[in-house]
């Protein structure tokens, strides 16, 4: 659970306990990993491997959750931006009515 955390820290900004406290009805049969988007969910498997590749290498809780933010926050953008560039794309191939 610990580890979850780190990378839920790193990721969202906040624990999975932090997030059923602040959203109680949705916690009944929700976690805050079923809100994420598609990129979110595709750092976040990123994440758990760099973090084990990080355990395995034996770095601190503290190196890893900052190497672990960075990553979150490079990886999102990437992908963020590529969404909208598709977007922008595909509206200019739409034909004008």
């Amino acid at each position: 659970a610990e580890e979850a955390d780190i990378l839920n820290v790193a990721l969202f900004g906040f624990t999975a306990k932090a997030w059923r406290e602040a959203n109680p009805e949705l916690a009944k049969k929700n976690n805050v990993r079923d809100f994420a988007t598609i990129n979110e969910l595709t750092v976040l498997s990123n994440l758990e491997s760099h973090n084990a590749q990080m355990l395995r290498e034996g770095k601190e809780k503290g190196e890893r959750f900052k190497i672990l933010q960075e990553i979150a926050e490079y990886q999102l953008n990437v992908l963020n931006a590529a969404e909208e560039i598709k977007m922008i794309e595909s509206d200019r191939a739409l034909p004008e009515v």
